[in-house]
């Protein structure tokens, strides 16, 4: 503690003011000095000197509001609830206020005083504490703030911001509001804010529901169709947030809604399109299924009287009318492959089978024993990965593995034996491919690779359009739809599939199979 000077003329002023001793300004709680008739500082606390940023002189006349203090002296009456401003040195300053009072000797004659204050303090925030001299300045830089923040709110024209009491009351309403629901803050302040709901939504006491969730989980957030003034709808997305006091109580909700109707209207397109078109696919994969369907009987018919003819009269026959004859074989037998193929792709994308686990090892060796023979005959190395169980369709994944092999055979080099490797890795799906519908990312990449004779690389999405044949090799039999079919299939698994080939080389077909 600060020590006080001049003891013996203060212990005189305290006893004859009736007060004990100076020692008790060190007690005190509070900021407290005392002065003679002149104004001239005899003793003080350590709370004042702390107060004032320094110590005075002995002697010092009192450095703030010196008019008031000369006036107590002067009058002699005590001054209660007083208030001054002390600046610092460093040019801070702090409010302080106290009471003033008078100390006289036994003739009533005024012989000093005694002063007694402490500083304002102001609380900000809890546990915080401000200086009362920075109050003036504070409180200005706060409405500032507020003047900003309610002008930011006020002027946003793509969000509709407004708040609510408890009872969800309407309390203001901002420039986004008025242009989005179509009311002037003057004819929606007040009312209910479930106004805004259709009646069916009223009546299954939705707006209630989204309070309560607010009130509950501290937010609610919904999307759903909502009435303007005049009746028309838009389609909303809204946002409503509990607001809580310093006691954690929900005191009122604030809510943000944006029209996002032209977005709803868009995705309402996309959607009816993507129906209708799937709808025409399968009309159209339906009438190719029974156009080819019904083909294959008058097909039969042809291939019938030609293999008749053939067995029985061909030795008859002039040496033209053998050409032709053998030609038309031929011809009806492509056309049988043909048909058989066109089923085989409109079939591809039925999803009337339920996916399995399976184990894939198991439905590539059915489909290397199915290929055996011109496996053996051609020579062929073929080596498969240990391949995992996974969730597919069995019999459409043993077509696809059915057409990448035979197409790996078929279209071998002339000059060296077939070379097939068959490879499975985990990865992640290719970001900007994958299909919008789907929400995994994780999934599986097979690899079927070869060393035949490729393809041009400017054709790798061509190659899967049906009746695409890339090479018409007159040795090499096929009709362009086994790699379409393959494209169909993977398709139904959610997945994708790439090709890259370098002519002369080889070709690599990856497939990517999102994991269930």
């Amino acid at each position: 503690m600060e020590q006080g000077f001049n003891t013996a003329m203060a212990n005189r002023l305290l006893s004859e003011a009736g007060i004990s001793s100076a020692a008790l300004l060190q007690l005190l709680p509070v900021a407290a000095y005392m002065c003679d008739a002149d104004g001239g500082i005899i003793c003080y606390n350590a709370r004042a000197v702390k107060l004032w940023g320094r110590a005075p002189s002995p002697g010092e006349t009192i450095f703030h509001d010196s008019t008031v203090i000369a006036a107590v002296l002067e009058e002699g009456l005590p001054l209660n609830d007083w208030q001054s401003t002390i600046s610092h040195a460093d040019d801070t300053s702090v409010i302080v206020r106290g009471n003033i009072a008078p100390l006289k000797d036994r003739d009533g004659v005024v012989i000093g005083l005694i002063h007694c204050f402490e500083e304002v303090a102001v609380t900000i925030v809890p546990g915080t504490e401000v200086r009362a001299g920075h109050l003036a300045e504070l409180n200005e830089q706060l409405q500032q703030s507020e003047e900003r923040y309610y002008r930011m709110i006020e002027e946003v024209e793509d969000y509709a911001i407004l708040s609510m009491d408890k009872a969800g009351i309407i309390q203001n309403w901002n420039k986004g509001a008025e242009k989005i629901k179509g009311y002037h803050e003057s004819e929606i302040v007040g009312r209910h804010f479930s106004v805004f709901y259709l009646p069916e939504d009223r009546k299954r006491q939705l707006p209630e529901q989204l309070i309560a969730e607010a009130m509950g989980t501290g937010k609610a957030a919904h999307e759903g169709w909502r009435m303007r003034k005049d009746g028309t709808r838009f389609w909303g997305s809204i946002v409503i947030t509990a607001l809580h006091d310093a006691d954690n109580q929900v005191i009122g909700f604030s809510k943000v809604t944006r029209d996002l109707t032209e977005r709803k209207l868009a995705e309402d397109r996309i959607r009816q399109y993507a129906s209708d078109l799937e709808f025409q696919n399968r009309e159209l994969e339906q009438f190719a299924y029974a156009a080819a369907h019904d083909m294959k009987e008058p097909l039969r018919k042809v291939q019938f009287y030609n293999n008749y003819i053939n067995d029985n009269a061909a030795d008859v026959l002039p040496e033209k009318a053998r050409e032709y004859l053998n030609r038309s074989i031929n011809a009806a037998s492509r056309m049988q492959g043909l048909i058989d193929d066109l089923l085989t792709y409109s079939q591809a994308s039925s999803f009337s089978k339920e996916s399995e686990e399976v184990d894939l090892n198991t439905i590539v060796d059915e489909v290397l024993q199915a290929h055996q023979p011109t496996i053996d005959k051609l020579k062929a190395v073929i080596q498969v990965d240990l391949l995992p169980f996974m969730r597919v369709i069995p019999f459409q994944f043993s077509q696809l593995f059915d057409n990448l092999i035979s197409n790996a055979l078929k279209y071998h080099h002339p000059e060296r034996h077939p070379h097939i490797n068959i490879t499975i890795t985990k990865t992640q799906l290719p970001a900007e491919e994958s299909l919008a519908n789907s929400t995994a990312l994780n999934g599986y990449k097979i690899s079927v690779a070869d060393n035949g004779i490729g393809f041009e690389p400017g054709h790798a999405e061509k190659i899967f359009d049906v009746f695409q044949r890339l090479h018409t090799l007159p040795d090499i039999a096929g009709t362009g739809i086994g790699l379409a079919i393959c494209k169909k299939i993977v398709l139904n698994h959610r997945g994708q599939i790439k090709a890259h080939g370098i002519p002369g080389t080889g070709a690599t077909f990856e497939i990517y199979i999102p994991c269930e």
